[in-house]
């Protein structure tokens, strides 16, 4: 099974969606891809290879993972 398909990565970003905003935006970087990795990995069953390839994706998007939370959480961040 390919590490990502349309379905796993719907799933994934759902998960996002549903995970509490106090924990995407406060939470380091390495606990947030730690708690989001292992959550995803014990709803889809991953194996190592798959997991490890998620844990790389997870980390390279956590800049976008806090944007959306702090866009739900009503923040806006204002730019000089």
């Amino acid at each position: 099974m390919l590490p990502m398909t349309p379905i796993l990565m719907r799933r994934f970003w759902s998960l996002v969606e549903m995970t509490q905003t106090s924990t995407l935006l406060n939470l380091d970087d390495t606990t947030l891809t730690q708690c989001l990795l292992g959550q995803f990995t014990a709803q889809q069953g991953l194996d190592s290879t798959q997991a490890s390839w998620w844990q790389d994706y997870i980390h390279s998007h956590l800049a976008l993972i806090r944007d959306l939370a702090g866009e739900r959480q009503g923040y806006r961040p204002t730019f000089a």
